[in-house]
This record gives C-alpha cells, sequence and structure tokens, in this order.
C-alpha cells in the first residue's frame, strides 16, 4: 500500500520501542516515531534499540556519508548527541509504502540546529527511512537523507563535524 499520510513525529515525539514488535503498520509507526525521540532527545540507547544490529544496515546522509552496521551508525549518532550541537527536527509531509514486514517512510524534516554562536541555524533535510520486521520487532535497515542547498549543506557539515 502506497499512502500519502498525514504523521508528523518531531520533538515532542514518544519512545515507543514498547509498541515495535506489532507486525501492522502501526509497529512500523511506532519504530518511526521513537526513531525521531531518540534524535531530538539525544537518547543514544533507545537510538541503538530501533536500528538493526545487521551489518548492512545503511545510513547515507550529510555528516557521516555512508555507514554500514548499526554499531558505525550508532556510533555517529553518539558523537552528535555528545558534541555541542543540538538539531531539533519534525519529519513530516510522509509518504508511506507499506508491505508485508517492510515500510519505508520518505518525506521532509524540517528543524534547526545550533551554530558555533548558539544561534538557530534552520535545517531543511529530504529524508527516507526503511524498516524491517523481524524477530524482536521492527528495526531500521536503511536512512538516506538530502541538503538540497549547497552552501546550507556545507554549513551544516562544518558545524556538524567541527562539535
Amino acid at each position: 500500500m502506497i499512502e500519502k499520510t498525514d504523521i508528523s513525529f518531531g520533538p515532542a515525539s514518544s519512545n515507543r520501542l514498547s509498541e515495535t514488535n506489532d507486525p501492522s503498520d502501526k509497529g512500523a509507526e511506532a519504530a518511526l516515531e521513537s526513531f525521531y525521540y531518540s534524535l531530538n532527545s539525544r537518547d543514544i540507547d533507545a537510538l541503538r534499540a530501533g536500528w538493526s544490529p545487521n551489518p548492512l544496515a545503511q545510513l547515507n546522509n550529510p555528516v557521516g556519508g555512508i555507514l554500514r552496521g548499526g554499531d558505525a551508525i550508532a556510533e555517529l549518532y553518539a558523537k552528535i548527541f555528545n558534541g555541542s550541537v543540538n538539531v531539533q527536527v519534525t519529519f513530516g509531509d510522509v509518504v508511506a509504502y507499506l508491505g508485508d514486514r517492510h515500510a519505508v517512510f520518505a518525506g521532509r524534516e524540517i528543524g534547526t540546529y545550533t551554530a558555533p554562536d548558539g544561534a538557530a541555524v534552520p535545517l531543511e533535510i529530504r529524508t527516507s527511512r526503511y524498516f524491517r520486521f523481524e524477530e524482536g520487532g521492527w528495526r531500521q535497515y536503511h536512512h538516506h537523507g538530502s541538503i538540497d542547498d549547497p552552501d546550507a549543506l556545507r554549513a551544516y557539515q562544518r558545524t556538524i563535524r567541527g562539535s
């Protein structure tokens, strides 16, 4: 099933990892919301629990480039979470691609990150996230994020990598 949804997950998201063992699309949405909870709350334990430990789980994003494996992905997020930059985003404008034991959510992350001077800088990332249902529940296997504006991309990379 492919559908435009009205879901939106941001800083007020909840940790719903306990609901990710539901094999329906509700369990997949719980996994998605739990990711945004972990990102906006800087909760590395929740983030790690939501990602597959599979060595072929993959993150493609403006900061980390291409990383494979749940441990490498969690290490990148831990560095960001422990740094001075605070990223706050809301995922919306979502199209859900739902099937038996898999789900893709594609949309936009809109929010801010803190610059070295403490100013909030606008952030917009085109995003897709792939989840798969397996023993233990829904886990994230793939993320792709892109920043279209080259100047905004360079500024974001410099800020995050310098933190």
